[in-house]
């Protein structure tokens, strides 16, 4: 990665970092388009964490190279530092001081006069919903509260880039609705997110594009639809009105549908991923398969196709990954 590509607010090549024999990163490469949300996706210990340290300067890259709006992360730390910003996975907040104190105190930190720190608090707290509770110490904050007050702590001066690492973890969906919202408001104003998380509903609703990451390295990347789209062209949900003829079922589908069918939770319930193909191809490959079911004597009460969740890309994806490290590792 010699010269920048125009309009990336990030680009890695390759970036590495060990922990002793653990390559927590193991030859990242991304390309992350600015003014979006980019999600970056992957169970834990997949290396997200350590790639957002390795971004924002707070961790040294053991190989590889890693840009920040052109900004080499190792030669130009400081530049990189004045155009970003990260909320970690836990509050940074002081939780003795009121809300209020918090942002005033870094807004004095960050060169801001006690008046003008003060007026960038104030309308912080109340565009985040805040106002009431200002005055409160942190500590008798919910989590929710006290993870809207970390964001506003971060954008006190508005960020080129905004690091959000796993920002929901932990918290009930009222306030996860609320910190979506909050994302979607800063990147309308042009900030750059780059968000890393679990929750695939979380990427789904927010994310641009995706990058699925897993043992530290990128195996898949693309928006929401194109993912989904790699892993198949839709998923079968069937429900049974009889639990006994679940077993019919899965053979009936099976053959049907040449795939492998999961059983779901819900003793009446199983689905299935259509393997690659176009969207009337797979549903007409659905269609027989229902009209299968009822030449078997099976009753279906709910039957639905659709594009496959990213939960099903995401297993998918990772089981997939699985497999060819152990290849590699077999070959070795």
């Amino acid at each position: 990665m010699r010269d920048r590509t125009p309009g990336l607010a990030i680009e890695t090549s390759g970036l590495v970092k060990t922990f002793g024999e653990n390559r927590a990163v193991d030859g990242l490469d991304l390309a992350v388009p600015a003014g979006t949300v980019y999600g970056v996706l992957g169970p834990n210990g997949a290396g997200k964490t350590t790639a957002v340290k390795m971004l924002a300067t707070l961790l040294r890259p053991d190989g590889g190279e890693a840009r920040v709006f052109g900004h080499d992360v190792l030669r130009e730390p400081d530049a990189v530092r004045s155009r970003v910003s990260l909320t970690g996975q836990y509050a940074s907040v002081d939780e003795e001081m009121t809300g209020m104190e918090n942002l005033v105190l870094l807004g004095r930190l960050l060169g801001h006069r006690k008046a003008a720190a003060r007026d960038r608090a104030m309308r912080l707290l109340e565009a985040f919903g805040l106002t009431e509770a200002a005055g409160r110490q942190v500590k008798n904050y919910s989590g929710g509260m006290r993870r809207r007050l970390d964001i506003a702590a971060s954008i006190l001066n508005t960020p080129d880039l905004l690091f959000l690492d796993e920002p929901t973890t932990g918290l009930d969906p009222r306030s996860r609705n609320q910190v979506w919202d909050i994302v979607r408001i800063v990147v309308a104003h042009g900030t750059t997110v780059l968000l890393t998380t679990q929750y695939l509903d979380e990427a789904d609703r927010l994310a641009g594009r995706i990058a699925v990451i897993d043992h530290g390295r990128v195996i898949a990347e693309g928006t929401p639809g194109e993912l989904k789209a790699s892993v198949g062209s839709g998923s079968v949900h069937v429900r049974l009105r009889d639990a006994a003829q679940r077993p019919e079922a899965e053979r009936v589908l099976t053959g049907e549908l040449k795939t492998q069918i999961h059983l779901e939770a819900d003793p009446v319930a199983l689905t299935a991923r259509i393997p690659g193909e176009d969207a009337d191809a797979g549903a007409e490959r659905a269609s027989r398969a229902l009209a299968a079911l009822a030449s078997s004597g099976i009753v279906v009460d709910d039957f639905s196709l659709g594009q496959p969740s990213l939960d099903e890309v995401f297993l998918a994806l990772t089981d997939r990954a699985l497999t060819d490290k152990k290849m590699e590792e077999t070959a070795a």
